[in-house]
């Protein structure tokens, strides 16, 4: 009885002993889903900003990208996707206000939000500055490879010259496609006349078949192994582009451009809110701000930053446009639902009338794996030079 009293009392003390490890909390995790090349990952010896939250809060990311607005909101909407952290662009933002598809922000959470200058508040798309924390802001322009095009493009209407056929990128977000159109045709980019997307429709239709493909993150591979002429894109990407290669330029075409405001911002039905917004007002410490705009080169709405002397790209004009060489601009603003199904509907259309049915989308599929892979490749080498 004895020998079995005492063989209970070390259970029990085994049990005691073992109980804070069984009972520990686990860590906390966020879900943060963000443009491509779009934060400092530690690459050619920058700050890993993720694995510095991580460090320096004991909050867990598991950090996703996402290649189109369209793309995120049809993951948020199907419910596939379970984020804490987006970071999309203005007019997606303004359509997930509209559809009741974000968190209202608690700014005692975000300090650091006294740091955004005051003409980055109060914008079009969340005027009480109640859903969202701009991120960065910047245009559109064409990038263009000086040794494959001359004279410099001055025109939308270069994606168009049958010179380059082959040779020509456009975006795969329709919203960005149909924008290089419609500055060509001096429309509005938010009409909703059916006759105004109809033409620009038909415009993207007589550029299908010079086009050599429609990308998102793709185009780095590609402008900078000098594998196409031209291509239209964001002037923070051509940015990094022209630092491994010298023989792209950018120019803000005459006709306009688009104006864009990517921000941070919280999906409903977050089980980890205040976590999230402790990530929000860690990117707006002005040391991880300051890394950010440095590694992804884009015009920030911080003003620690744009004050700094150390900041490199403080006077940087493509990033930064003086009076004079300010390109006329465009918003783009969420439309109305009968729009959107229009323009989603042409733009399936675009993409077949490159023809071949179903043997081109086999084709399609096939390229695009392809592509992938040598784009993985390539961000593998350029991590290595890094």
């Amino acid at each position: 009885m004895k020998k079995t009293a005492a063989i209970l009392f070390c259970l029990c003390l085994l049990a005691a002993f073992a109980a804070p490890a069984a009972f520990a909390a686990p860590q906390q995790t966020i879900n943060v889903c963000n443009w491509g090349e779009y934060i400092s990952s530690g690459a050619e010896g920058s700050l890993n900003v993720v694995a510095e939250f991580e460090k320096r809060t004991g909050i867990h990311v598991n950090y996703t990208n996402f290649d189109t607005n369209e793309g995120l909101y049809s993951k948020l909407a199907s419910g596939a996707a379970d984020y804490d952290v987006i970071i999309p662009s203005d007019y997606l933002i303004q359509r997930l206000i509209a559809e009741d598809m974000l968190e209202t922000l608690d700014f005692s959470n975000i300090p650091n939000y006294k740091y955004i200058t005051d003409e980055s508040k109060k914008l079009y798309f969340d005027p009480e500055d109640a859903y969202s924390v701009p991120y960065t802001y910047g245009y559109v322009g064409l990038i263009y490879n000086k040794t494959m095009v001359s004279p410099p493009p001055e025109s939308w209407a270069a994606l168009w010259d049958p010179q380059y056929a082959g040779k020509l990128l456009q975006f795969s977000s329709p919203r960005d496609a149909f924008g290089t159109a419609q500055y060509l045709l001096g429309q509005n980019i938010n009409t909703t006349s059916q006759a105004d997307w109809n033409a620009a429709a038909q415009k993207l239709k007589e550029q299908a078949p010079l086009v050599q493909g429609y990308v998102a993150d793709e185009i780095y591979g590609i402008m900078e192994g000098g594998n196409a002429a031209l291509a239209p894109y964001y002037n923070g990407d051509y940015l990094m582009m022209h630092d491994n290669n010298e023989d792209l330029a950018f120019v803000y075409p005459k006709e306009g451009t688009n104006y864009f405001c990517d921000s941070m911002c919280i999906p409903k039905g977050t089980r980890n809110k205040q976590a999230a917004e402790q990530f929000i007002n860690f990117l707006l410490e002005p040391d991880i701000a300051l890394a950010n705009a440095e590694y992804i080169m884009y015009a920030t709405p911080h003003s620690a930053v744009r004050s700094n002397p150390d900041y490199s790209l403080r006077d940087n004009e493509i990033l930064y446009p003086k009076a004079e060489t300010l390109p006329k601009t465009q918003i783009f603003e969420n439309l109305p639902p009968k729009v959107l199904t229009q323009m989603n509907t042409l733009w399936t259309e675009i993409l077949q009338s490159r023809g071949g049915g179903g043997h081109w989308l086999i084709w399609i599929v096939l390229a695009a794996a392809a592509v992938a892979v040598v784009v993985m490749l390539v961000r593998k080498l350029r991590d290595n030079r890094r």
